[in-house]
């Protein structure tokens, strides 16, 4: 990493080092790189993997821990879970909840997947507006349904749309067209009737 990002995304700023404060060894190190790369990327590293050499070493020398520290911090348990609370307080963000998540599909099928049909752009949108919203984005799987739930709602409000612009003559012609006669159609029909009512 050039070391102007360095400076620019992993420098502790002053109101940073009271959080810091108070904290000793790998723990001092740990949170303060949860808390940059949370301020840079709106969520928490998912493990050591994702923090590169010269990261850990730039932060290290500010809070004057060693780098080899890091190896020793607990990515999991009571400790990290209440560091990544001090650090949602901190920057006012909070974790998504259940209705969140049915809001966001909501948002995303009216907003984005009515134009964008490709799942990885309409995800990207996702995320900008979750850290616009100050929402920590939830698991990778999570997402994924998120984005699946409002690509297929948008498709469906599509069809309906065009569907209900149609006459019953063109509608006809339509189902004709593709080999659906009226006992076929009305077979169909039923079956989704009696499914909807399930």
């Amino acid at each position: 990493m050039h070391i102007d990002e360095l400076v620019e995304h992993w420098t502790i700023l002053d109101e940073e080092r009271d959080l810091i404060a108070g904290k000793r060894d790998a723990t001092r190190l740990g949170f303060a790189i949860l808390l940059k790369f949370y301020t840079q990327h709106g969520r928490f590293p998912r493990g050591r993997s994702e923090l590169p050499e010269d990261v850990v070493e730039h932060v290290a020398k500010q809070v004057r821990v060693l780098a080899s520290e890091l190896g020793f911090y607990e990515w999991s348990g009571s400790t990290i879970e209440y560091h990544r609370s001090q650090i949602r307080t901190h920057l006012g963000f909070r974790t998504c909840t259940t209705e969140d998540a049915t809001k966001l599909a909501v948002w995303l099928a009216e907003e984005v997947a009515h134009a964008e049909r490709r799942p990885e752009r309409v995800r990207e949108e996702l995320l900008k507006h979750l850290r616009e919203e100050r929402i920590e984005p939830p698991a990778p799987g999570r997402i994924s349904r998120i984005v699946a739930s409002a690509l297929h709602n948008a498709e469906v409000t599509w069809s309906v749309r065009i569907a209900s612009r149609l006459s019953p003559e063109t509608t006809q012609r339509i189902y004709a067209l593709v080999g659906i006669d009226d006992a076929s159609r009305a077979v169909g029909e039923g079956a989704g009737d009696r499914q909807g009512s399930r």
